[in-house]
């Protein structure tokens, strides 16, 4: 399975792309939401890791992008955000995320989430 992650730190993005590949995932990487949303539209990847807090685009603003686009509306999208305050879940569910993990991550929490959304596709 591919899961792609679209995260501008590089601990952030090691972190996710170390923990995921030790459990036999393919990862792709983008570090800007330009470039996921174009990876996602080639490569389809099964699941997204979307950093909330990007240059440019903020992740919200790409995970509405991708969620109106046939080719990439089916793929189950998790919010990666270490803002996770009141009203922040509802705001990632009404931009089309399926799920969300704050930040930092907790490997355990953050494995059950990704394969609760793999199992669900």
């Amino acid at each position: 399975m591919n899961i792609l992650i679209i995260e501008d730190n590089p601990l952030n993005m090691k972190l996710a792309s170390d923990v995921l590949r030790r459990q036999g995932y393919t990862v792709l990487q983008a570090t800007d939401a330009d470039t996921g949303i174009n990876i996602a539209i080639q490569e389809r990847p099964d699941l997204i890791l979307m950093d909330i807090q990007l240059p440019g685009m903020d992740g919200l603003a790409a995970t509405r992008l991708l969620k109106n686009n046939e080719t990439t509306k089916q793929i189950k999208i998790i919010a990666l955000t270490a803002f996770a305050m009141k009203g922040d879940e509802e705001r990632m569910i009404e931009a089309g995320c399926d799920a969300y993990v704050s930040k930092p991550i907790r490997y355990k929490e953050f494995l059950a989430t990704v394969e609760s959304l793999l199992k669900a596709t």
